[in-house]
């Protein structure tokens, strides 16, 4: 037990100690989602910091049925020069059956090109709170996103 802890609070440290790449001040693109039924996003990102931003996305969700807005905070990690990795948290609203809530967390990897293109490819899981999105929801998306 006192291995497994040791290598976790190596691992802990580490990835807290990485050296955050800038990111650009805006990008804007399209996101393309799956889970419970295939969705896309018009994806705005505005950083907040160097290793911080905040994404909005506005889209449809559910076979294209249902609105959704979602807002996320995120933290970002360099892997390797043009690599990076994120994770949030935040939360939106959908129109299914009615307004839902949701809260909603992110984790995800990112390209970099050296034009102003940024690739990213993420995890979100959705917790839903009233209307038909009552439990939780997973959503992987692929986004591609013009930085400025």
């Amino acid at each position: 037990m006192k291995k497994i802890l040791l290598v976790f609070g190596f691992a802990l440290t580490a990835s807290l100690s990485m050296n955050a790449q800038d990111i650009s001040d805006h990008a804007i693109g399209v996101r393309i989602g799956g889970g419970n039924g295939t969705g896309g996003e018009i994806s705005y990102q505005k950083a907040l910091g160097q290793n911080n931003r905040l994404e909005v996305d506005l889209g449809l969700a559910n076979e294209f049925n249902d609105f959704k807005a979602t807002g996320l905070y995120q933290w970002i990690w360099n892997l390797e020069e043009r690599l990076n990795w994120y994770a949030g948290a935040g939360g939106g609203l959908v129109s299914a059956d009615g307004l839902g809530i949701y809260g909603a967390g992110v984790v995800g990897i990112e390209y970099n090109f050296t034009s102003p293109i940024l690739i990213s490819l993420d995890y979100r899981p959705e917790l839903g709170f009233t209307g038909s999105l009552n439990g939780l929801a997973s959503n992987i998306g692929l986004s591609v996103r013009y930085q400025f």
